[in-house]
């Protein structure tokens, strides 16, 4: 009857601890996998310590001078690029990433090979931003923005400086860009007050 007890308790702690480990390729609000947007550049070594963190152009024999820094998977596979609320500061917030692999997805779907199809049905478009060359698509409820090269829209809403509309971007348009924006430290504090 105690092995029984002991084994059953085994077992919903076993249960328990599965099931609140994280995953590595979620993004939600304020995370994306193992990253969060409270975590320090200083503190990806131990963030990322089974994969490789690379300063991007840093001359210096600090890791974390730089500016943005690229993550690989063990095996090579670039997995993000982050860069820093503030450059050459190891305990700067991570202001920005650039999600590079699909297997970080939301929990609604959304990846970098999802269609501006999959943003309409699962997200409220927050805003369109219209560039010389892209429309920019913001998901404030994710902190996702997502980049569509305006090549892939009708030849009227190419050229245009003007504002671009929802119904203006075909269904089938693919990503170019999918970006995580994380507000600044001086940002949080003003919607904390």
């Amino acid at each position: 009857m105690n092995k029984n007890i002991i084994l059953l308790a085994a077992a919903a702690l076993l249960f328990i601890q599965c099931d609140t480990e994280k995953n590595p390729f979620l993004i939600t609000k304020g995370n994306i996998g193992l990253l969060s947007n409270t975590i320090q550049i200083h503190q990806l070594d131990s963030v990322y310590e089974q994969d490789s963190i690379v300063a991007i152009g840093n001359n210096s024999t600090l890791l974390f001078s730089g500016g943005d820094i690229d993550i690989y998977e063990k095996g090579g596979i670039k997995l993000l690029t982050l860069s820093p609320e503030i450059e050459k500061d190891s305990t700067s917030l991570i202001r920005n990433i650039r999600v590079l692999d699909d297997r970080f997805v939301t929990e609604k779907g959304l990846n970098l090979s999802s269609t501006f199809k999959d943003v309409k049905d699962n997200y409220t478009i927050s805003s369109l931003q219209n560039t010389i060359s892209s429309v920019v698509v913001f998901l404030d409820e994710i902190n996702v923005f997502i980049t569509i090269d305006k090549q892939q829209l009708p030849e009227n809403a190419r050229y245009t400086t003007s504002k671009i509309e929802v119904t203006q971007v075909p269904d089938t348009a693919t990503f170019k860009y999918f970006m995580i924006g994380w507000d600044s430290l001086e940002e949080k504090t003003q919607k904390d007050e």
